[in-house]
């Protein structure tokens, strides 16, 4: 254990000892550079940033200066790319110990460098603008007796900066830097308490309890099983998490989340859980592992507990990430210290149950000696298995809109799922590996209480589920399901035309609109209250019809979105407001399957990826635009795209604290006169 924890305490200070600077290198050999150049930016105020281009040559080598007059006849010049020529503030500014002398072969005065020059150039650049700085250093340099010309491009990133998010050392003007890193520890394990109380992290106690179950044959090996579970908990969010967003940015961890292969993946998992503990087959590691297992002293044991830590944070990322989204977008924009205690306390929060909950195994083997209850149990977490395997399933389905799992169908399965589940729990439903049920005093078989409460709950949910198949709202599980829109026939859909109602006409949504309909959650359809697919669109009704625009950033397969729609939505004082007063635009961020044009198609650094579909275009806008990279998260704009309240609103399905939200972006917007 100890190596492991030295080689990710290594990891962590290698990443951390990155230069910032980003260089580029000309060599005369292999060891030997005779031209570095690096570039560095640094912003000067809140609309102007200074770009520094250094110039470092060796020993013997004169590197020509700018031109300054017609008369200089070797010089170096730098160009930028024409975007960026019209944000130059200011000529370029030379600094370095330049030399002049009379160049014999020239018979001319030249000017030169023999160490190193910086040259500066300020640039137009506000606090939300996002600007690839693009350029080419044509330079001349002369090496004995040769007078030779080179090349060197660059390019990098003005990023977009918010005040809550970075951390300005030279005004001191962010909030964070007034924060101490224990009161970031503390809000970070309280978050990753309430964390605990998700549905996609609770989801995963019967696998863990099953896991330990097997693997634990004493109080002491349940002990040290528990601690290892726990340590990679907190490992794997603290180290791993972090990892990932600074390589490959702050959208990386959601992306997996909600990525159609990472999902069938994990329906595989829950699909072969599920189907060993219904019996078909024992999940077991080849003896040969086992023997080198016991011979590395347990190592066998720490890497399966591991792969089920691993698990549980892939896997629970959808319903954790709004918790801790901000601490992954302040690792991605350079603040390391800050979201790495954060993510400790997080993972730490959340590991201690499991650790705690951990201890009991060695008591549930016991008592399982006593009877066949323990395989009932087992079952019971089988067909709960199936049932989570066919949700992994929806969403890869949604994600790729292969229409094999509508809505209708997914309930029937379900209904079928924990239908047979009240079945066998009233004993009426046989396994091979199954017991027979205990006799009472006159030689009958009976059903225990606890078994029949169960049952009880079974069967309540299984009829509750019932009405969803003429469309019915479940709202009890709404977050679980696939849209409304995917329901072939609605008994309950309401007929309301969708209307702005101050103006008085139909405003219909066009583009997207065919290949999104579907997505549409019930709480919209059913109040005919209108969104926008696309950004631009719902940014020209909103200065048509003049009201606020309300950005929704959500996702097809975002549990917590579709609880703030169901929950807080639905409530008629926010649906008044919504219809009224705002304009709304969902952006989600995990559609892939819709395509751009291919002049809508672009580079993104903080994606570091291209740019071709719906989902990226509006992940990228989230992070770069607004600093955020969770979902839900709604943010209010005036006509000129500005922010109407600086920060945003994510998940609360606080009521009135929504309201709050919505009252004072409507007030901001009608005294800004926009």
């Amino acid at each position: 254990m100890m190596t492991i924890v030295r080689f990710l305490t290594s990891m962590c200070f290698l990443l951390l000892s990155f230069p910032v600077m980003a260089q580029e290198r000309i060599r005369q050999d292999d060891t030997m550079p005779l031209m570095d150049f690096s570039f560095q930016q640094e912003r000067l105020d809140d609309s102007s940033v200074m770009v520094s281009i250094r110039a470092q040559s060796a020993s013997g080598i004169k590197l020509y200066g700018l031109q300054r007059s017609s008369e200089d006849i070797l010089y170096s010049q730098i160009s930028f790319d024409t975007l960026v020529q019209a944000r130059l503030l200011g000529n370029i500014v030379e600094l370095g110990d330049a030399r002049q002398e009379t160049d014999s072969v020239l018979q001319a005065t030249v000017r030169f460098f023999s160490d190193s020059v910086v040259w500066q150039q300020k640039i137009k650049a506000g606090l939300r603008d996002s600007l690839a700085v693009k350029g080419l250093v044509s330079y001349m340099y002369q090496q004995g007796d040769a007078y030779l010309p080179a090349e060197q491009s660059f390019t990098f990133y003005i990023q977009p900066q918010r005040a809550n998010f970075e951390t300005k050392v030279s005004s001191g003007n962010s909030q964070l830097a007034t924060r101490s890193l224990l009161w970031i520890f503390l809000a970070a394990f309280g978050g990753g308490l309430l964390a605990l109380l998700t549905p996609c992290v609770y989801s995963m106690i019967p696998v863990t309890v099953a896991y330990f179950t097997k693997r634990t044959g004493s109080r002491r090996e349940g002990i040290r099983n528990a601690l290892q579970y726990a340590f990679s908990i907190i490992a794997i969010f603290t180290l791993l998490g972090f990892l990932i967003t600074v390589v490959f940015g702050p959208a990386a961890l959601n992306n997996l989340s909600t990525n159609w292969i990472a999902n069938l993946v994990f329906f595989g998992i829950f699909l072969l859980f599920g189907l060993s503990f219904l019996g078909a087959f024992e999940i077991s590691l080849p003896a040969s592992w086992s023997t080198k297992a016991d011979a590395q002293a347990g190592m066998g044991s720490f890497m399966g507990i591991f792969f089920m830590a691993l698990t549980l944070v892939v896997v629970s990322f959808s319903c954790t990430g709004p918790i801790i989204g901000n601490l992954l977008v302040l690792a991605a924009k350079g603040s390391y210290w800050g979201p790495l205690v954060g993510m400790f306390g997080f993972s730490l929060a959340l590991a201690l149950p499991f650790a705690l909950f951990a201890f009991f195994p060695s008591k549930l083997n016991v008592l399982g000696k006593a009877g066949g209850w323990l395989n009932a149990v087992k079952v019971t977490l089988g067909f709960l298995e199936l049932a989570l395997a066919l949700k992994f399933l929806s969403n890869a389905d949604l994600a790729r809109g292969w229409r094999l799992l509508d809505r209708e169908v997914f309930l029937a399965v379900w209904i079928v799922i924990f239908g047979l589940l009240g079945i066998y729990l009233l004993g009426k439903l046989k396994l091979h590996h199954d017991d027979k049920l205990p006799k009472n005093d006159f030689g009958q078989p009976y059903v225990s209480v606890s078994r029949l409460m169960m049952a009880i709950l079974t069967f309540s949910f299984t009829f509750y589920l019932i009405p969803g198949l003429w469309g019915a709202p479940l709202k009890g599980v709404s977050a679980f399901l696939p849209p409304m829109g995917t329901q072939d026939f609605n008994a309950s859909a309401a007929t309301v035309v969708p209307v702005q109602p101050s103006t008085g006409t139909t405003t219909h949504q066009r583009k997207y609109y065919d290949q999104m309909k579907i997505y549409e959650p019930e709480v919209v359809t059913k109040h005919g209250l209108v969104t926008y697919f696309d950004y631009k669109e719902a940014l020209a009704v909103a200065r048509e019809l003049k009201k606020p625009l309300m950005l929704d950033f959500t996702g097809i397969n975002c549990v917590n979105c579709r609880k703030m729609e169901g929950q807080v939505w639905s409530d008629p004082e926010v649906m008044k407001r919504l219809k009224e007063d705002f304009v709304i635009a969902s952006l989600y961020v995990d559609v892939h399957q819709v395509e751009l044009q291919p002049h809508e198609q672009y580079y993104s650094e903080v994606l570091n990826k291209q740019v071709t579909t719906l989902g990226d275009q509006y992940a990228d806008l989230q992070v770069t635009k607004f600093g955020a990279s969770t979902q839900p998260y709604y943010f209010f704009l005036d006509a000129g795209e500005q922010r109407l309240i600086e920060e945003g609103y994510g998940y609360d399905p606080d009521i009135s604290r929504f309201i709050n939200q919505l009252e004072k972006a409507k007030q901001e917007y009608q005294e800004r006169g926009t």
